[in-house]
């Protein structure tokens, strides 16, 4: 843990970066807790439900290619800033969403602003090596996924209280205030300002060609696109996908707070929690070690099956929060170790536009998985039946890559 400590105290500019992501994330999971609950509540439909995480996952997907190139050739800092100031006015809209005639709004609402989280993302991921020297990435990068984690459990949690005593309105309120907050903290951030890439984008043609350049990048180098597929996988069966079966057992079966509100809230924050203690405690025995990290992710795929066939059976809130704790040290070692790997290996001026394509999978496949999950639950499997699906699932990325780390060495 020593290394995390230093890393912080030492590094003066990763550490404006990081709190600006605490701020930032807190009001994330507000967001996501009273928008799902206030679906729920208006529509009384899994479909509906399902819906929003499509849209959550669709509009990132489809600025993904525009995102990627603007990446890799404008000021990596001022992206997140504009970001975050979009951001904060647009979450303001979600206030009059009070029937169900607004869904729509709600709709347009979240399109648009995780359309512009889809330009975040892929900059703050490729901006993190340009602020810590090599020695420092892969605590850094454990550091930052932690923290996402950490995040989760405490924005859920205090999300889910918020909006399951106070009301759904109040959290995103408090969501529009840490976007301004986390864009003042990264505004202080000295990050180098260089030229992206070296050709010039006064075109919508020279932007394309920019990002077919990076994916490209990709065909040519097949260990980095297999390890790109990782998070679309974790979207599709232990992520984004399975969310919906959380947002049904707090309306259906552990309903607490308005809404189920309050459940929910729980259920994500000990998966916080198990995503951000995953990673860190693997990364003790695994190192920066490239095989070691890629055998730590078959571990995580089982680990996450192991915890939605601990939820399925829906026995009680107990032992369904201790499934979503597992799933969580699961999922977060997938997530954190193949970023690492992609981090280790990806040059900088392709970055942005391999970690856009990166997210752009993660997402599509997200939604596919949140369409499935969302027709199967207004269907006869229901939603035990739906959970021990997925868990069944897991295994074949796992199998999967297991099979390529062993031709790999092979080779």
């Amino acid at each position: 843990m020593n290394q995390y400590g230093q890393l912080i105290r030492n590094n003066l500019e990763f550490r404006k970066l990081w709190v600006g992501q605490i701020i930032s994330l807190l009001g994330d999971w507000f967001n996501l807790i009273a928008s799902a609950s206030l679906v729920a509540m208006l529509t009384e439909s899994g479909f509906a439900v399902g819906s929003l995480f499509v849209i959550r996952l669709l509009a990132p997907f489809m600025v993904s290619p525009v995102a990627g190139v603007v990446a890799d050739h404008f000021d990596r800092k001022w992206i997140l800033i504009i970001c975050d100031i979009i951001r904060a006015v647009v979450v303001l809209g979600f206030l009059l969403v009070r029937t169900p005639e607004h869904v729509w709004l709600l709709y347009s609402l979240t399109a648009f602003q995780l359309a512009v989280s889809g330009f975040f993302y892929p900059a703050r991921t490729a901006l993190l090596p340009d602020l810590v020297s090599k020695k420092e990435l892969g605590a850094a990068n454990a550091l930052s996924s932690s923290t996402w984690s950490v995040m989760l459990a405490l924005g859920a949690a205090l999300g889910g209280i918020v909006s399951g005593f106070l009301g759904i309105h109040w959290a995103f309120l408090i969501d529009s205030a840490t976007f301004l907050l986390s864009a003042l903290v990264i505004v202080r951030i000295r990050a180098p300002r260089k030229p992206r890439t070296g050709d010039s984008m006064k075109t919508f043609g020279d932007g394309l060609g920019q990002y077919l350049e990076g994916l490209s990048y990709l065909v040519s180098h097949k260990e980095v696109l297999v390890v790109s597929l990782h998070k679309a996988a974790l979207g599709m069966i232990l992520g984004l996908g399975f969310d919906i079966v959380q947002v049904a057992a707090t309306e259906e079966v552990f309903v607490i707070g308005i809404g189920g509100g309050v459940a929910l809230g729980l259920l994500f924050s000990v998966e916080g929690g198990g995503t951000g203690i995953g990673p860190i405690v693997a990364r003790y025995f695994t190192g920066d070690k490239e095989r070691n990290l890629s055998l730590a992710i078959v571990l995580g795929y089982l680990l996450g099956g192991l915890g939605l066939a601990v939820f399925a059976p829906l026995f009680d809130f107990y032992s369904a929060l201790f499934g979503m704790f597992v799933r969580g040290l699961g999922s977060g070692m997938v997530w954190v170790f193949s970023t690492q790997l992609l981090l280790m290996r990806v040059p900088s001026e392709v970055r942005g536009r391999v970690f856009a394509t990166e997210f752009a999978l993660y997402t599509l496949a997200g939604a596919l998985g949140a369409v499935m999950i969302g027709t199967l639950l207004d269907t006869g499997l229901g939603i035990s039946g739906t959970a021990w699906l997925l868990a069944g699932l897991t295994l074949i990325p796992a199998g999967l890559w297991l099979v390529w780390i062993v031709k790999a060495a092979e080779r």
